[in-house]
């Protein structure tokens, strides 16, 4: 029987030209700030607004259906760009390019990206349909589409929600200055460097109440371990130089401690893909049956996937030109068969451990550089092994594998969030899935002209005497470092394994809760997560956990209570999406101008983070009240 999937347009050629330029324009706007700041923006619930906003500036409603495709191709534009600039740079750092060659790039990216969708196949049963984790940017996304498809249900609330995130973000330090982005302190105790602090983000409180309560407190359980814990100890012993207070705080755990997050993070991917593999092998089983025979023909249309058959031809043609690629540079086929494989698996992986994450705590608190990290290491001791500590092409090797499992990384997450966000309105997730591959492929043929255009004009990640100050690419430095240090022998090996005991520990208190038959539950990937973030990050996810609890025994009992509670997911969608356009808009007069502080207001105007405390407290009233009484 045809569903609404089926009978209501999904993949028009206005849906799909409109996501294509949506993903170029994403693609190249965050390449910039990813560089300059190393944080890229989420783009699925702009685009979803500029869905609505330019469709019926055209003269046609266009569907909720429709727009879900929209913001599925745009989101691919960020997502593609996020995987490009967090490792490719460090192929120019460690003077393997001397530019970004096109075809190259588009390889890597566009291969990466279509792998990473193609892996997110199988995990989107596992991870939507079986565990049913949350993914809060893609249902705040499906918030957005259903009050943009009903406007008289809830399209108000979502007005105010999202002017108040808008309005926060703009205040930020990335805007106009009002007040700062987080609100942090820290000092000494003898030897001891203590550090306490939360961001002043709108979307983060939004995500923590779409996460829940567990969620906030194991995430914010690994941040107390890194900042609370580990940074005392650690500062005890290891000066963070001519740094102070807060500035100090980040430089031992940008330096030190997060590798205490990939430690636990390695173990954790592993755990988790194990404690998965009954979903993920039942998927692929379900996948394969539903493609064949009278089973396809029956099967409900929102929940047909791109069939099994062509995944695996598709991994196969992703695989194959990056073989060669990496032949043309280790000159063995011996090597560059080993690169694949290491490639291939590496990415389902990641792409899993990703995938999970994003469903726990968001897209934006995904950890992809540890992730990243970890390849690279992985890599690299492997290859360390058939080349010798000495070869100089071994961390160029490293980082070729971890550029195209980047890209996978980056795609697989977010073609979750968009399939979450498709679940929750009913769409195809076939088509989802071949828009996330179109917007992909779109945007790699973009971005190597944009990399040269900003290594031209301001550098990346190298200064010299025509860029004295470049774009950092703080992450791709980092890979860099990462590689280099490995084959040099300078790698901190002693944090990354003092993680993977951290890491095996909260798997056995997992284990036994589990056992016990407790609600309350450890993923590692979550703790792993905390400890890897900093501190303010995952400070307003807890508190957000805490007003949807308080919320949720507020309203029970009452009258219209699942109408009431969807009121309180809205304004958190709301929320996230506000502070997200508002990101997309500040983005453009930094891109145009080059200029950080374009928007800001002058010194003395600048408020301290008091005022900032209050206006996310005044949001989070607003978020407690819409959650817990019924409409007017």
């Amino acid at each position: 029987m045809n569903t609404r999937a089926a009978a209501v347009a999904q993949l028009t050629w206005r849906a799909v030209l409109l996501g294509v330029v949506l993903a170029v324009l994403m693609a190249a706007a965050n390449a910039y700030l990813g560089l300059f700041a190393g944080m890229t923006i989420a783009s699925a619930i702009p685009s979803a607004v500029v869905s609505m906003a330019v469709l019926r500036l055209l003269g046609a409603q266009g569907s909720i259906l429709e727009h879900n495709i929209v913001q599925t191709g745009g989101s691919a534009g960020s997502s593609t760009a996020t995987g490009a600039i967090f490792v490719l740079p460090a192929l120019v750092m460690l003077g393997h390019w001397n530019h970004y060659p096109y075809l190259w790039v588009v390889a890597f990216v566009a291969m990466g990206g279509v792998l990473g969708v193609l892996f997110s196949v199988p995990l989107r049963r596992a991870l939507i349909i079986d565990q049913k984790l949350a993914f809060p940017e893609g249902t705040a996304a499906a918030e957005v589409l259903r009050a943009g498809d009903d406007p008289q249900q809830g399209a108000r609330l979502l007005a105010l929600a999202g002017a108040g995130g808008a309005l926060l973000k703009l205040a930020g330090a990335n805007g106009l200055r009002l007040v700062p982005d987080a609100a942090a302190a820290a000092g000494f105790a003898g030897k001891s460097l203590l550090y306490i602090g939360t961001s002043l983000s709108a979307a983060m409180l939004g995500v923590g109440y779409v996460c829940g309560l567990n969620v906030g407190i194991v995430i914010i359980s690994g941040s107390i371990i890194s900042w609370n814990i580990a940074l005392p100890i650690y500062s005890h012993f290891v000066s963070a130089g001519t740094a102070a207070g807060i500035d100090a705080a980040y430089a031992l755990w940008s330096q030190h401690l997060r590798y205490l997050g990939v430690g636990a993070m390695l173990v954790g991917g592993v755990w988790t893909l194990i404690a998965l593999r009954g979903s993920i092998i039942n998927s692929v089983k379900s996948a394969l049956k539903a493609t064949s025979g009278a089973a396809a023909a029956a099967l409900d249309e929102r929940e047909r996937d791109l069939p099994m058959r062509w995944v695996l031809i598709g991994i196969a043609a992703c695989t194959l030109p990056l073989l060669f690629m990496y032949h043309s540079v280790v000159d063995s086929f011996a090597l560059s068969a080993v690169m694949a494989l290491m490639m291939i698996a590496l990415s389902f992986l990641f792409c899993a451990v990703s995938a999970y994450m994003t469903g726990l705590v968001g897209g934006s608190n995904d950890p992809v550089s540890g992730m990243i990290i970890a390849t690279v290491l992985s890599a690299s001791v492997i290859l360390l092994g058939l080349t010798g500590a000495n070869a100089a092409i071994g961390p160029v090797a490293a980082i070729m594998v971890g550029a195209a499992v980047c890209c996978g990384v980056c795609l697989a997450s977010d073609n979750l969030q968009d399939l979450k966000c498709g679940h929750l309105i009913g769409a195809s997730p076939w088509r989802q899935q071949l828009m996330l591959a179109v917007g992909a492929c779109t945007a790699a043929l973009v971005l190597a002209p944009v990399l040269n255009l900003l290594a031209s004009a301001y550098g990346i990640g190298i200064a010299d005497a025509a860029h004295p100050k470049p774009l950092l690419a703080p992450q791709a430095t980092l890979m860099a470092t990462v590689a280099q240090g490995l084959f040099g022998g300078q790698l901190q090996w002693n944090l990354i394994a003092i993680g993977a005991v951290i890491g095996v520990a909260v798997i056995l208190l997992d284990v036994l809760l589990e056992k016990r038959g407790s609600t309350f539950r450890t993923p590692v990937l979550a703790v792993a997560v905390g400890i890897y973030l900093p501190l303010d990050v995952t400070s307003p996810i807890l508190l957000g956990g805490v007003l949807a609890w308080f919320a949720e025994r507020a309203r029970q009992g009452k009258p219209h209570e699942e109408s009431i509670a969807r009121r309180g997911t809205l304004y958190a969608a709301g929320m996230i999406a506000g502070e997200s356009l508002m990101g997309v808009l500040i983005a453009i007069p930094i891109v145009l101008t080059g200029r950080a502080d374009v928007l800001a207001l002058p010194e003395v105007l600048q408020m301290g983070s008091w005022l900032g405390m209050l206006l996310l407290a005044g949001l989070g009233w607003a978020l407690y009240r819409a959650a817990t009484r019924p409409a007017s």
